[in-house]
């Protein structure tokens, strides 16, 4: 009786489904890689690894970010509004009359719990390696967030070969080890310390418990920087120049599906210039700056390959959801083409010879001209909140999702912290605010057409860039550099090049998303920019002020010894050729005299 009864209970239980277990989390946020700029996204760029996850997962064509890193971090890190998380834009653009605001802060308010936060219910280990920008106060580091390890940067970016700052900003390069300053070793170069340390993280995990695990690479913020046999990979590849790339780059990505065939580019600035009117001299430095771009996207791709590598050897691969994004745009910020900037340079001992731009010691930028070529799927890049600034690749594979190809519905970094929470069976922890992002779950696994509808209003704002999401529409402003702050309507399905401003066309629509904006404003704490702000003369005036207060004895004795120089110069050559010429002369005019 006994046998039969544990045979029967037996066969019951071979009966019933498996119960999944929780899958891990892997989240890989590139830094200011543009919406063409992966390989499966329409990149003459080599990333076959990030290629393979698109290929057994999904892409998405109508994904956005935030304008600026730290912002969309926030979003990504938190499911509600970066305002509402305390970081509404960066330390360089804030003004001094909004240091003080609870949305201004610069570090993820107490009250809005992170993804590691709400995962530790659930019994997640999580990790994180690379850059976290999003405070390094004792009680906004990591390790105080929900993380249990952690080896960050708290900076905008840094040097990726060594421990050293790459803006005058900063005084170093902020890096923390758990909740403490951390040292980086002699032979760093950063996409392959950050993945080395993470799978020592992994590694730590105990037996059958879930991680979650999150790496803000470097790769592609400014310095750009690569061994030299990434560099080389790409010679000749960017010979034709950037008109020539960015004409390539759209058609594959209608190609492939990413926009519609009949998707028309976005308007180039005037103050652009053109590969035409650019020296010899100017394009050998263009072309290798864009050979390193290239080659440090190349090497991340590669060092995260061999992430997924130990995934697969350890048997955990199978039951991990990878999601890849970009913060924003690319970067067109070119900071090497200003005399100042360059002084600073040379100050702190980085080098701008083109035979070894990209390796160690150097220092190199693609400036506004490539950078527009990698947002090909839009108009302007990072710091604008246009598409080329905020529409960025999102790729999304494992367990729970099927390979489906690419997906249009529009979606935004919020919705991916409740689809984490979705995909791991979470509850999000009651005492933070509600996300204001949707979970893309139902989307993701063929149950919804979409998460929004065409009534839903998303709005963003990061130092006064400002659009607003609705159906097919954007309503979208721009200040400076490349903005005039006046508000534009376009049809971002049909038009994701915003070559076509609607609003005179439709003011009842304008004047619907208006009042939407105004709502968000409101709810967010957003605030106004004061008159005649320019983020680019603050960025301007800071490094200024910065490189005086570090090298202003330094740069005054460089004065004072051109000077002396010059004076020394006038001595002798007083004494060696015009004394010498006058004593001639009044001995001629004395032996004529005689």
């Amino acid at each position: 009786m006994r046998k039969h009864f544990l045979i029967s209970l037996v066969s019951l239980m071979m009966a019933l489904p498996a119960v999944a277990a929780q899958p891990n989390i892997v989240v890989i946020l590139i830094d200011d890689a543009g919406f063409t700029d992966l390989g499966v996204y329409g990149s003459e760029i080599s990333t076959p690894n990030i290629d393979r996850l698109a290929a057994s997962g999904v892409m998405f064509s109508n994904f956005h970010s935030a304008p600026t890193c730290a912002p969309s971090r926030a979003m990504l890190m938190t499911g509600v509004p970066s305002h509402r998380a305390g970081v509404a834009t960066l330390d360089h653009l804030r003004p001094p009359e909004q240091a003080e605001h609870p949305a201004y802060k610069g570090e993820l308010a107490s009250d809005v719990p992170t993804l590691a936060e709400h995962l530790k219910q659930s019994g997640y280990a999580s990790y994180i390696t690379g850059k976290w920008h999003l405070g390094h106060s004792p009680e906004s580091l990591p390790v105080a967030r929900g993380f249990d390890r952690s080896f960050i940067l708290d900076a905008s970016g840094a040097d990726n070969w060594s421990q050293r700052t790459y803006l005058p900003q900063y005084d170093q390069a902020d890096w923390f080890e758990d909740g403490q300053r951390g040292t980086l070793p002699d032979d760093f170069y950063s996409s392959e310390f950050l993945v080395d340390k993470m799978i020592e993280f992994i590694e730590q995990t105990a037996t059958g418990q879930p991680f979650f695990s999150y790496i803000g690479f470097q790769a592609i913020h400014i310095p750009v920087q690569a061994p030299r046999e990434y560099i080389e990979r790409y010679n000749g590849v960017y010979d034709a120049g950037w008109e020539v790339q960015r004409q390539r780059r759209h058609e594959a990505a209608i190609a492939r599906g990413l926009l519609p065939a009949d998707a028309e580019l976005g308007p180039v600035p005037e103050r652009l210039r053109k590969w035409e009117d650019l020296s010899n001299r100017e394009r050998e430095r263009s072309i290798r700056s864009m050979q390193i771009n290239a080659g440090m996207l190349e090497a991340m791709d590669f060092h995260l390959g061999r992430m997924i590598d130990h995934l697969k050897d350890t048997g955990a691969y199978d039951n991990t959801v990878f999601l890849v994004l970009s913060d924003n745009g690319p970067e067109h910020n070119h900071p090497t083409a200003d005399a100042g900037f360059r002084l600073w340079l040379q100050l702190e001992g980085y080098s701008q010879d083109v035979a070894t731009l990209g390796e160690r010691g150097s220092y190199a930028s693609i400036g506004p001209e490539w950078a527009i070529a990698g947002s090909a799927a839009g108009s302007l890049f990072k710091f604008h909140a246009s598409e080329g600034g905020t529409r960025v690749p999102l790729i999304m594979s494992g367990p729970g999702i099927p390979a489906s190809g690419v997906l249009h519905p529009f979606s935004f970094i919020t919705d991916l912290a409740p689809t984490i929470l979705d995909l791991t069976g979470t509850r999000a922890l009651a005492s933070g605010p509600a996300f204001s992002g949707r979970s893309l779950l139902d989307v993701l696994q063929g149950r919804a057409p979409a998460m929004y509808g065409p009534d839903d209003a998303v709005a963003l704002e990061a130092s006064g860039q400002s659009a607003v999401f609705k159906g097919d529409y954007k309503l979208v402003r721009n200040l400076d550099q490349y903005g005039d702050g006046i508000w534009r309507l376009h049809n971002v399905v049909v038009d994701p090049g915003e070559t076509r401003d609607l609003s005179a066309e439709q003011p009842a629509r304008v004047a619907r998303m208006l009042e939407d904006y105004d709502r968000f404003a409101a709810q967010n704490g957003v605030l106004p920019m004061p008159p005649g702000y320019s983020g680019e003369r603050m960025i301007a005036d800071a490094s200024t002020q910065k490189i005086l207060d570090k090298y202003g004895m330094t740069l005054l004795a460089m004065a004072l010894g051109g000077l002396f120089a010059v004076l020394l110069f006038c001595v002798l050559l007083y004494k060696l050729l015009l004394k010498p010429l006058f004593r001639r002369n009044r001995k001629e005019r004395y032996a004529g005299a005689r």
